[in-house]
């Protein structure tokens, strides 16, 4: 059952986010309502507090933790005091949740991918909320035979983004090809592929510089991490590979979830998913829930996931240890927990091996070399035709291997008289 909603624990994070953004929070309005004003999601009283408050403080931005409308978006700027003139800017700029998370990310976003998706994600957002901008060139003009040069504009503008809007997505759809040539590469060394999920700021990014000494920028920020780095990782029976990816929120807005689909793409095709939770966090059941949402969303709850409770060295009286099969207490930053923690993603990954019997000529050292790093193995025997070996390898690994199962396809390597002799052995 999902943990109820908590005002408190919303407005904590959004406090948070605000840090992040680079803004200095000077104050805080809340109000119960039944129903959120459709006019200005707020009632009329409270508008005039906030704006004769933001006056008193001298602040210039107001930010819900809501998405806004866009009729909603242009009253509010109206009634906490119109437009200057001369800029044509708002004199106190209104920011809804999901526009102070887009403004994040693209504080945040490094490389050319994460650039086009934030941007991508801005102009999706931007796009029904164009009217506010060009209500200064209207006039009193209006209806039919009456279009005045503010109609003309806003037309050309919405055209505009539209062009806008699709020159990114096929600029990232290539991006994406890319990314899926780079997954197959991966594939094909048969390396098992793990992705590290969890809200934002649990600690993913610490963990994969814990592991691998990726070199990830970890601080304690809210999206710390936009692109997904995947490094290499030495387990003590197998290598891995292990994908960081960027973190999930509360309400995250369905905007950032369709931009970032090539990032997400990394979590899809993840074998096992590693879900960090902040135990530290007084809300950590609720953002697990908010996890899970999201992972349901995009279709990747029927894979293996192992949970991990982080930050046990932030928990008075939290050890390490390991909690069931699927999920073990560690701390990213001490190491603290971290044997229990491979153990766990050992387990979940014999999960994902099959058995197998191969015969491989000895022509073939290649594929021996790929069971021994990727499989179990528990028998050898070398005979005349080549390695003989019993195991559990990863199902794809497997399939590579088809033509030398025992009992598979006959056609062993690529002399038709190997292959004969090894059916008659």
């Amino acid at each position: 059952m999902r943990p109820p909603n908590s005002p408190l624990q919303s407005l904590s994070e959004m406090r948070s986010l605000v840090l992040t953004a680079g803004l200095v929070a000077v104050g805080e309005v809340t109000q119960r309502l039944n129903d959120p004003n459709p006019r200005t999601y707020i009632g009329s009283g409270k508008v005039k507090e906030i704006a004769d408050l933001c006056h008193s403080l001298s602040s210039c931005c107001v930010v819900f933790d809501a998405e806004l409308s866009p009729r909603q978006l242009k009253h509010l700027e109206n009634e906490f005091g119109g437009r200057d003139l001369n800029s044509e800017k708002p004199l106190i700029k209104i920011l809804d949740r999901t526009a102070l998370i887009l403004d994040i990310f693209a504080q945040h976003a490094n490389t050319r991918e994460g650039q086009l998706q934030v941007e991508l994600a801005l102009q999706t957002y931007r796009a029904p909320r164009l009217t506010k901008l060009w209500t200064h060139l209207s006039g009193g003009a209006g209806g039919v035979g009456l279009r005045g040069p503010g109609e003309k504009q806003l037309e050309i503008d919405k055209r505009l983004m539209r062009e806008k809007i699709d020159d990114l997505r096929a600029q990232i759809d290539k991006i994406e090809s890319h990314r899926t040539l780079n997954r197959k590469g991966r594939a094909n060394l048969g390396l098992p592929v793990l992705s590290i999920v969890g809200y934002t700021n649990a600690g993913k990014s610490t963990l994969m510089n814990t592991l691998t000494d990726a070199g990830i920028f970890a601080e304690d920020l809210l999206f710390a991490t936009l692109d997904p780095t995947t490094r290499k990782v030495a387990l003590p029976t197998q290598d891995i590979l292990m994908t960081d990816t960027v973190g999930f929120i509360q309400k995250l807005p369905t905007t950032l979830v369709a931009a970032f689909r090539a990032t997400l793409e990394e979590v899809r095709e993840a074998d096992v998913l590693i879900h960090v939770i902040d135990v530290s966090s007084e809300s950590w059941e609720k953002r697990e829930a908010s996890v899970l949402d999201t992972l349901q969303e995009i279709e990747c709850l029927d894979k293996p996931i192992v949970r991990v409770l982080n930050k046990i060295d932030l928990v008075p009286g939290l050890h390490a240890a390991t909690l069931d099969n699927d999920t073990v207490a560690i701390s990213s930053t001490t190491g603290e927990g971290l044997t229990e923690f491979t153990q766990c993603l050992e387990r979940a990954l014999e999960k994902l091996l099959v058995d197998f019997e191969v015969l491989i000529p000895y022509k073939n050292g290649e594929d021996v070399s790929l069971v021994n790093e990727v499989g179990v193995v528990d028998e050898v025997e070398y005979l005349e035709e080549g390695t003989r070996i019993l195991g559990k390898v990863p199902k794809a690994v497997r399939n590579r291997l088809e033509r030398f199962l025992i009992g598979g396809d006959p056609m062993i390597g690529e002399d038709p008289m190997i292959g004969e002799d090894l059916i008659c052995a």
